[in-house]
């Protein structure tokens, strides 16, 4: 491949690259047989605010690095501040050493994403926080209304039984999620026995 076909395939590339990913890509051409690797041609040169004849890299320091081989996915910061991944990739011959930059300013991105993780971010579980807090409460309360039979649970009978449950209906406990089973295995009942006690309490009181 002749200097000038390396050079025209060179920039096909750059400027196909440069109109595929945007405004955020830009794409050089640099001449590393020269001193100070001037560029030969540049895309969207807004993202490191070069243009054709810069002797300057990317982070704004005059090149004198002899790059022999390919560089891929750098991170580099430009003196505006971008925030930018860049890749180089080497081509050589008899006459040439031209080298492909390309470089995608993803600073956008970087604040998107900090947008994007606040707006994610969350103090608990859902479940956690509502149910297992509300379960724990429920204990609360039956080993408030267990205490005020009077009698350990497992000398309980069905009337002092009937008053826990009617305490903790009055109190509300049974709006909370799962109370039913807490109590069944609290009392030393089956969940029916509660459902069962529940309805005479209601009955009762209708």
């Amino acid at each position: 491949m002749t200097r000038d076909e390396a050079y025209d395939l060179l920039d096909r590339l750059a400027r196909g690259i440069a109109e595929m990913f945007g405004a955020s890509c830009e794409t050089i051409i640099h001449d590393f047989s020269q001193p100070n690797h001037p560029i030969l041609a540049i895309y969207n040169g807004h993202v490191s605010g070069r243009e054709a004849g810069s002797t300057r890299d990317l982070t704004g320091l005059e090149q004198d690095v002899e790059l022999q081989d390919d560089v891929v996915n750098l991170f580099a910061t430009t003196p505006s501040g971008q925030k930018v991944k860049s890749s180089t990739f080497v081509c050589r011959g008899e006459d040439y050493h031209f080298a492909l930059g390309i470089n995608f300013d993803f600073t956008a991105l970087v604040y998107a994403n900090r947008q994007i993780m606040e707006i994610m971010h969350v103090d608990a579980d859902f479940r956690r926080a509502v149910y297992q807090d509300r379960e724990g409460h429920i204990g609360e309360i039956f080993a408030a209304c267990a205490e005020a039979v009077g009698k350990p649970v497992p000398d309980m009978g069905k009337a002092d039984r009937l008053r826990v449950i009617g305490m903790l209906e009055k109190r509300g406990a049974f709006s909370y999620r799962k109370a039913v089973p807490y109590v069944a295995q609290h009392l030393g009942v089956s969940r029916y026995t509660v459902y069962k006690y529940l309805d005479e309490i209601t009955g009762g009181q209708e």
